[in-house]
């Protein structure tokens, strides 16, 4: 996998490199500001960037303002944004342009490399890859919307764990009940958003997107 990687912190930006490399991942640009960042998706087109939301020289929103001013040459590049902060805001502005391959994971909470690296290969396949945290957050903000009102609470938690990239059975060990009633769950969801026509990889995340895009 073909890799870009925008982080400003010298150790944690090798460290990166290093391990994405001993997992056979080529990271084609290793940057440390949106600048370059910019030019580099453009330039290399990579199968996934993965983005420090907060770069050089203001940190405040650099990377996000790179990836989606590349999002409008790219609309399918997936983007895995990287923070130390639960950034709402951030969060609904990478989902509002649409397209497949999202995620959003806290600095903090990323304590296995091994599900890391597996939320870099969700959202390179067109997946999500959300910290729980992220998405409750954006569910406060969505329990206002009326069209969240169609959905069950068991629905809501379904769905989740889907924005978290958990598969089916995944969702049911989590919440301990049978995968058959997660494919039901899911569904009632898809039927309820209006997300009838496409293939169930893809349903998937634009039930996320529906859901949590603002």
């Amino acid at each position: 996998m073909r890799i870009a990687l925008a982080e400003d912190h010298f150790l944690l930006r090798e460290g990166l490199v290093r391990l994405l490399g001993a997992y056979g991942h080529e990271v084609v640009a290793a940057v440390d500001n949106g600048t370059e960042l910019l030019d580099t998706l453009v330039r290399e087109r990579p199968d996934v960037a993965v983005v420090d939301v907060r770069l050089p020289p203001t940190f405040t929103d650099e990377g996000l303002r790179a990836v989606l001013a590349a999002r409008e040459r790219l609309p399918d590049l997936p983007v895995l944004l990287l923070s130390q902060y639960v950034e709402p805001l951030y969060a609904r502005e990478l989902l509002a342009g649409g397209g497949r391959g999202v995620g959003y994971l806290l600095k903090d909470r990323v304590t296995n490399g091994t599900q890391f690296l597996d939320s870099i290969r969700r959202v390179a396949e067109g997946g999500t890859a959300m910290d729980p945290e992220v998405v409750a957050k954006l569910m406060v903000r969505k329990e206002r919307d009326a069209a969240v009102g169609s959905l069950s609470e068991r629905e809501r938690e379904v769905l989740q764990w889907v924005a978290q990239g958990r598969s089916n059975a995944g969702i049911a060990q989590g919440l301990f009940i049978s995968e058959k009633a997660v494919a039901k769950h899911i569904g009632n969801i898809f039927a309820k958003l209006g997300l009838l026509q496409a293939d169930a990889d893809n349903r998937r995340v634009l039930a996320v997107l529906a859901y949590l895009d603002q």
